[in-house]
C-alpha cells in the first residue's frame, strides 16, 4: 500500500552530490522501466495515428477524424483520477500492471477486428476509448514510482527523464505510426501496439516493489478522490501549473486533430505525407530532449513554457498562411520542440510540488487538465474546420497561443524545483488516554496562542497560509477566534472527519511547510510552545446523543 510513511528508493544506491541529466539511468529498474515504458507509449501513439488515417476513409469528416483524437483523450478525463486514488492507495506496481492489460486488450480487438474488415466509425471510437482508458488508468502509476526507483538527489532529473519519454513517445510515436501506416498498413499499427505492451508487461512482472507498511487504517476510495481535489485546490502552485497546462493544449490541440486532414486535403497527400509531417513533429520533439536538461539549468520554468507556447504557434500559423510541404516541415520541427519543452516543464513542476502520499492523484488531476484541454481543443477545432476550413482553424489556435501569453504577468509557474517534501517528523502525533475510544465521529483541533496586542493583524496575515495547509491535508473547516475578555489569547481551531484522519493530517505536513508553521508559531508568547488539543465529537446522534435516546 503507498501511504504517507512511504521512503523513497528504499534499494536505491546512494547517489553522487551533483547528478548529471542522465544519472537516473545508472538504477537498473528505472530503466527498465523507462525502456519499457517509452516503447509501450510509442505503440500506443502508433495505433492512435493509424486509428485516425482509418477513419479518414471510412468516415471522412472533420468531425469524425477529429473524433479520434477526443477518443484519445476523453478517458483520462475519466479514469486517470481513478488510476491516481488505487496507485496512491494499494499497490502501484498492480494498478500499473492492470492498466497495462487493458490497453493490450484493446489492441488485439482492434488488430483481429481490422484484419476481419468489421471495422465501423463507432466500434473504432469505442475500442481507442477501451484503450486508452488503460493508458489513462497505468500513467499515475507510472510517473508516481520514480521516487521509489531513485534516491532523492536525483529526483528532478529522473521526473524530467519521465516527462520526456511520454512527450518524446506523444510527439515520435505518431510520426513512426505515419511511416508504418504508410509502408505496411493500418492493421500493422494495431498489432505493433499490441506487441509493444507485452514487453511492458513482462518488466512488470520482474519487478519486486518493497510493500511499504503503515499503522493507519487505508482511506476508502471516495475518501482518497476528495482529498485528491482538496489537495490541489490548496496548492497554488499545481493549480496554477494546470490552469497554463488545460489553456496551451486546448489551443495546440488543433495541430494534432487536424494534421490527418491538411496532409490528405490541403497538401494532396497519403499516408507518406502524414508521416512525414508526423516525423517533423518528432524530429522537432528530439531537438527538445537534447537541449531541454540544458535550458532548464539556464531558464526559469517560466521562461521555457511562454517560449513553449510561441513555439508552438509556428506551425499552426505557417500551415494556415501556406499550406505546402516546404513550409510545414520547418514548421513543425518547430512544434515538436516546443511540445517538448512546454510538457516536460509542466511535469516536473507538477511532480516537485507534491507530496508523496498524494502524488499520483495530483498527477491524475494533472493529467485531466492536459488531456481535458487536448479533447476539447480537438472536438472544437474538428468543428471550426468542418464550418470554416483547416487553414482558419489553425490560425485561430495560432492567435490564441500569442495571447496566452498575456497569461504570463499573472499565473506565475513555481521557480523552486527543490522542495523537500518528505515528511514533518517532528510534529506531535495525538494520543489516547487509556480507555477513550475515538468512535467515528468528527475531531476538532485547537491550538491556544498568546499574542502581543500590536502583533494581531501581522499575526493573522501569518495565519493564512497555515489555513491553506490545514485545509489541503484534510480539515473540514478553520477559524481562528479571540478571546472577548482576554484580547491575548487567540486559538485557532479547524474540524477534521474522523480520527483517522486526525492521524492522517499530522503526517501529511512536509519539511517544505515548516517555514509557514514556525512563522506562525514566532508570535507566541510564554515560556511554553502553544497548547494543542484534539477533541472527539460525544454530540452526534448516532452515537446516543442526548442521553436516554
Amino acid at each position: 500500500m503507498a501511504t504517507e510513511d512511504s521512503s523513497q528508493a528504499q534499494a536505491a544506491p546512494l547517489a553522487p552530490s551533483a547528478p548529471s541529466s542522465l544519472s537516473p539511468f545508472r538504477y537498473p529498474m528505472y530503466r527498465a522501466i523507462w525502456i519499457a515504458t517509452l516503447v509501450s507509449n510509442l505503440g500506443v501513439w502508433i495505433q492512435s495515428v493509424g486509428a485516425s488515417w482509418l477513419m479518414t476513409s471510412i468516415a471522412p469528416s472533420a468531425d469524425m477524424v477529429a473524433l479520434v483524437q477526443s477518443a484519445t483523450a476523453l478517458p483520462v478525463l475519466l479514469f486517470s483520477l481513478v488510476g491516481g486514488s488505487l496507485a496512491d492507495l494499494w499497490d502501484r506496481r498492480l494498478v500499473f500492471l492492470t492498466g497495462q492489460l487493458i490497453v493490450l486488450a484493446g489492441a488485439v480487438a482492434l488488430a483481429i477486428l481490422q484484419g476481419l474488415g468489421s471495422i465501423t466509425p463507432w466500434l473504432l471510437l469505442g475500442l481507442t476509448f477501451v484503450l486508452d482508458s488503460g493508458s489513462a488508468l497505468r500513467q499515475p502509476a507510472y510517473q508516481s514510482t520514480v521516487g521509489e526507483l531513485v534516491p532523492r538527489s536525483e529526483l528532478v532529473a529522473a521526473i524530467s527523464l519521465n516527462s520526456i519519454a511520454f512527450n518524446l513517445a506523444r510527439s515520435v510515436g505518431p510520426a513512426l505510426g505515419g511511416l508504418v501506416v504508410a509502408s505496411i498498413g493500418v492493421q500493422a499499427s494495431f498489432v505493433i501496439n499490441a506487441l509493444c505492451n507485452l514487453f511492458i508487461i513482462g518488466v512488470l512482472l520482474t519487478w519486486r516493489r518493497p510493500r511499504p507498511v503503515s499503522e493507519l487504517p487505508r482511506e476508502t476510495f471516495p475518501e482518497a478522490v476528495r482529498a485528491g481535489f482538496r489537495y490541489v485546490r490548496g496548492s497554488p502552485a499545481i493549480l496554477v501549473v494546470m490552469l497554463r497546462c488545460f489553456v496551451f493544449t486546448a489551443l495546440a490541440g488543433a495541430v494534432w486533430a487536424l494534421l490527418p486532414l491538411v496532409a490528405r486535403h490541403d497538401l494532396g497527400g497519403g499516408p507518406m505525407t502524414f508521416g512525414i509531417l508526423l516525423g517533423c513533429l518528432g524530429a522537432g520533439a528530439i531537438l527538445g530532449a537534447l537541449v531541454i536538461g540544458p535550458l532548464r539549468r539556464r531558464v526559469p520554468g517560466g521562461g521555457l513554457v511562454a517560449a513553449g507556447s510561441l513555439g508552438f504557434s509556428v506551425p499552426c500559423l505557417a500551415i494556415a498562411a501556406a499550406p505546402t510541404l516546404w513550409v510545414a516541415v520547418p514548421a513543425l520541427v518547430v512544434g515538436g520542440a516546443a511540445w517538448m519543452t512546454t510538457l516536460s516543464s509542466f511535469n516536473v513542476m507538477v511532480q516537485v510540488s507534491s507530496a508523496n502520499w498524494v502524488k499520483a492523484r495530483a498527477l491524475a488531476i494533472y493529467f485531466m487538465a492536459l488531456f481535458g484541454g487536448l479533447a476539447l481543443g480537438s472536438w472544437c477545432w474538428g468543428h471550426a474546420a468542418e464550418a470554416f476550413g483547416n487553414q482558419a482553424a489553425l490560425a485561430g489556435a495560432g492567435a490564441g497561443l500569442l495571447l496566452s501569453l498575456l497569461l504570463v504577468p499573472v499565473t506565475r509557474l513555481p521557480a523552486d524545483l527543490n522542495l523537500d517534501l518528505s515528511p514533518l517528523t517532528e510534529t506531535a502525533v495525538p494520543t489516547l488516554a487509556p480507555g477513550v475510544v475515538p468512535g467515528k465521529a468528527s475531531v476538532a483541533v485547537t491550538i491556544e496562542y498568546r499574542i502581543a496586542p500590536e502583533r494581531a493583524a501581522e499575526f493573522l496575515r501569518a495565519m493564512r497560509p497555515l489555513r491553506r495547509l490545514r485545509l489541503r491535508d484534510g480539515a473540514l473547516r478553520w477559524t481562528i477566534y479571540q478571546d472577548s475578555a482576554d484580547p491575548g489569547r487567540w486559538i485557532e481551531a479547524f474540524i477534521l472527519p474522523s480520527w483517522s484522519a486526525d492521524l492522517r493530517h499530522q503526517r501529511r505536513l512536509t519539511a517544505a511547510d515548516r517555514v509557514i508553521l514556525e512563522r506562525a508559531a514566532s508570535f507566541h508568547q510564554g515560556p511554553e510552545p502553544p497548547r494543542t488539543s484534539h477533541l472527539l465529537a460525544r454530540g452526534a446522534r448516532r452515537m446516543g446523543w442526548p442521553p436516554g435516546r
